[in-house]
């Protein structure tokens, strides 16, 4: 059923119940399809496992606050409209709850008819795309467009026998889309092998996947069948392949050709029923013009390419692969309550060359150092929370220009965080007394409006 065809679907946030209650039961008395929960947690819960087309919040609220649920839905990349309320009506809390990206702000008690007012004028200029919703496929996960995309690509080319070659920057999870192809085809009850061709010398690797007689070389005391016979009815994941010798390229390319494979020293091919694929992080089509790989195996293996995205392209899944990573780390808890706004959207900022890899290794580090806290920004890895400019001071500081350094370094991260100097000390790795004393030093000057808004 499409949006213009169904009620408008809304999600009441207040710890009031007799509130929640009684707005519930006037919306859904107008048409309205209705949600209450009583938490800020509860919302970001009900926010993931449903779609909502408009968001009533209160502002004040125990634990998790309505402001707190704003600011990390707009962080995550959540555009649903969110129209505030609150039973205090103060000016600040207004202008902060329009700062950090709500919609609309109305104060207890509201009259039924501005209400229902505010709410149709939101509903009539949401964004078509307000919520992508979180797709799973296999162990992957996302919500981003080339997320998506990859998702719909792999749902059509695993019930196939077809080769697929996976290429993407290192730490982009190719083996994950490499066994969602696997666990989404016919094959999916046969065995799904994996090798890392880049970490085994030719001699070995040729031994390991196309198997061995007894006496072909020394130490070959028996018959062995190599890794392509153990996955036969199942699917071979050759990762790295772009590293492979010339020589054995040959005899790869005859076993996609012929489907079978010569075992070291016999002589006789054996038939084998298994699909190929294949990954590498590097251009296999450059590869191939200088002359390092087989153009008659890169269309071989090239029949069916997915590309993977590297994470700076799809910065609207970190929320949800840090909420994985933490499920790693043991802690049973959304990223609301265990990863601070500020700490996210320095997650989000960073560009990630070792993606989702680097990603879950900050995030366990981070975890670490947090304990049972939630993390802040002084618990990421330091290269997450210095910016560019951070950078280039603190290898000017390294290379002897200590003082100018230190002064740039200070400017860069009051810039970076819009002038906040508690989060300003969490990036430096400095306490707040001790940046106090070096803008004093250094003469920087930020005002007291700014220095005293710490979050």
């Amino acid at each position: 059923m499409t949006l213009e065809t169904r009620p408008a679907r809304i999600l009441v946030v207040d710890d009031d119940r007799v509130f929640r209650h009684s707005t519930s039961t006037l919306l859904q008395t107008d048409g309205y399809e209705v949600h209450s929960v009583a938490s800020g947690q509860e919302a970001v819960e009900a926010l993931r496992s449903s779609q909502f087309d408009l968001m009533l919040l209160d502002v004040r609220m125990p634990g998790v606050d309505g402001i707190t649920v704003v600011e990390a839905l707009r962080l995550w990349g959540d555009g649903i409209p969110v129209l505030m309320i609150s039973g205090v009506g103060t000016v600040s809390d207004a202008v902060r709850a329009l700062h950090v990206g709500a919609d609309d702000f109305l104060t207890k008690p509201v009259e039924p008819d501005l209400l229902f007012a505010r709410i149709a004028e939101l509903l009539e200029r949401r964004p078509s795309t307000a919520r992508m919703p979180i797709r799973t496929q296999g162990r992957m996960v996302g919500r981003a467009p080339v997320m998506l995309e990859l998702f719909g690509a792999i749902a059509k080319v695993a019930p196939t026998d077809t080769t697929v070659l996976i290429t993407g920057e290192t730490g982009t999870g190719k083996e994950l889309a490499a066994a969602a192809v696997h666990e989404y085809s016919a094959r999916q009850t046969g065995r799904f092998v994996a090798v890392d061709c880049g970490a085994l010398a030719d001699s070995l690797l040729e031994s390991e996947l196309f198997g061995h007689v007894k006496g072909a070389f020394t130490g070959a005391i028996k018959d062995k069948a190599g890794l392509f016979e153990v996955a036969a009815g199942g699917t071979i994941f050759l990762d790295e392949i772009g590293g492979v010798s010339f020589a054995l390229q040959q005899r790869l390319l005859r076993v996609l050709q012929e489907r079978e494979v010569t075992r070291v020293g016999a002589v006789r091919p054996t038939k084998v029923d298994v699909r190929v694929i294949a990954a590498t992080n590097r251009d296999l089509r450059a590869e191939v013009q200088a002359g390092r790989f087989r153009e008659d195996l890169f269309y071989r293996l090239n029949v069916f390419p997915l590309v993977m995205a590297p994470l700076r392209d799809r910065r609207s899944d970190i929320p949800i692969l840090v909420e994985r990573a933490l499920v790693r780390t043991g802690r049973d808890a959304s990223t609301m309550s265990c990863c601070s706004p500020f700490a996210m959207r320095l997650l989000r900022a960073y560009d990630w060359p070792g993606n989702v890899r680097e990603l879950f290794a900050a995030v366990e580090s981070a975890s670490i150092h947090a304990g049972n806290d939630r993390i802040e920004a002084q618990h990421l890895p330091v290269e997450v929370r210095v910016s560019a400019d951070q950078r280039e001071a603190h290898q000017r500081y390294r290379a002897g220009t200590a003082d100018s350094a230190e002064r740039a370094a200070i400017v860069a991260a009051i810039a970076q965080t819009g002038g906040v100097l508690a989060r300003s000390a969490d990036l430096l790795g400095m306490s707040r007394t001790t940046l106090w004393r070096k803008l004093k030093s250094y003469q920087i000057s930020v005002s007291e409006q700014r220095a005293g808004d710490e979050d």
